[in-house]
């Protein structure tokens, strides 16, 4: 005969193993949970995947060769040392660039197409012009030339396939992140017209169209992040963190977000929020995060800084 006490004993025993069975997920819940574990997995290496492609591909970011101002005047561009501006690769003599009232020509010393067809040389409509830059290609396509136009100046943007940063892109690395980082947000618009002076990296302040402001809140505690808008059809916040220049890019990273509903809500998924292109080049013109945008905050989420490879070692 079993002993009372230890009928008791058992009977509890069973009885809380039963209340643990209650009380823990379901077989069909852990099934869930790995579902959208896997499901989020493959979405954020889906969007690093193609983030990627879009870096290195031979017009990408990692693709800039040169930044060079073209002041009022005429510049003869190649990468001949008799040159007045002289490109890291291309063709000995490209062309001359000229310079008047705002506006730039160019005549060809190469063989080169402009918009597509072969050319001698034209006047060049820059990023500030309905319909986008006139892009001069040479080497056969590989390399590409336009005229932007920032702080009330020109400069000639150049790039390049043959590039160093492309050909020996060192790769992404991102902070654990997590579906905790999807954040719900609200949108509450601005009055019609506002903009925000952004400054950016190469010293010049732009006023940029600033629709609203995006709210979240993390561990009980409230942020805000002013958006822009560059008619990409959504929100562009450029924004710094307690991570920034401790394992994040020091100058502040990007988020893409989506439009809000009618209601103003929106999802901020900071496991997106990736580097501007000076991370990876000194030839870029990036915007920086605006005063407003500087959160009290480690977003250990997105992109950390990129490490550029190590140079081969020369021979002795």
């Amino acid at each position: 005969m079993v002993p009372a006490r230890t009928l008791t004993l058992l009977a509890a025993a069973l009885l809380a193993a039963a209340c643990n069975r209650s009380t823990g997920p379901s077989a069909a819940q852990l099934a869930a949970r790995a579902k959208a574990a896997a499901e989020f997995a493959a979405s954020e290496q889906a969007w690093r995947d193609q983030r990627r492609a879009a870096l290195t591909q031979p017009d990408g970011w990692t693709s800039l060769v040169g930044l060079h101002w073209l002041d009022p005047g005429t510049h003869r561009v190649g990468s001949a040392a008799d040159n007045g501006i002289r490109l890291l690769l291309g063709p000995a003599h490209l062309g001359v660039f000229s310079v008047r009232d705002g506006k730039a020509r160019f005549v060809a010393d190469a063989a080169v197409t402009v918009d597509g067809a072969p050319s001698k040389g034209a006047r060049l409509r820059s990023d500030a012009d309905a319909g986008g830059p006139s892009v001069i290609a040479f080497d056969d396509g590989k390399g590409l030339a336009t005229v932007i136009a920032r702080g009330g100046r020109l400069a000639l943007r150049v790039k390049h396939a043959d590039a160093d940063s492309r050909m020996h892109f060192g790769g992404l690395e991102y902070w654990p992140g997590g579906p905790q980082w999807r954040v719900q947000a609200r949108f509450l618009p601005h009055p019609p017209g506002k903009t925000l002076p952004i400054a950016n990296i190469i010293g010049t302040t732009d006023e940029i169209p600033n629709p609203g402001v995006v709210e979240f809140t993390r561990n009980g505690t409230p942020y805000r992040l002013e958006a822009l808008d560059e008619g990409e059809g959504t929100l562009f916040l450029v924004f710094a963190d307690r991570t920034s220049g401790h394992g994040s890019y020091g100058a502040g990273r990007f988020l893409d977000a989506p439009m809000p509903d009618a209601q103003g809500r929106l999802v901020l998924d900071l496991n997106r929020a990736y580097n501007p292109p000076c991370a990876f080049t000194p030839f870029a013109t990036c915007p920086l995060p605006p005063p407003e945008n500087r959160l009290d905050l480690r977003v250990e989420a997105g992109e950390k800084a990129y490490r550029k490879p190590a140079a081969p070692a020369k021979d002795a």
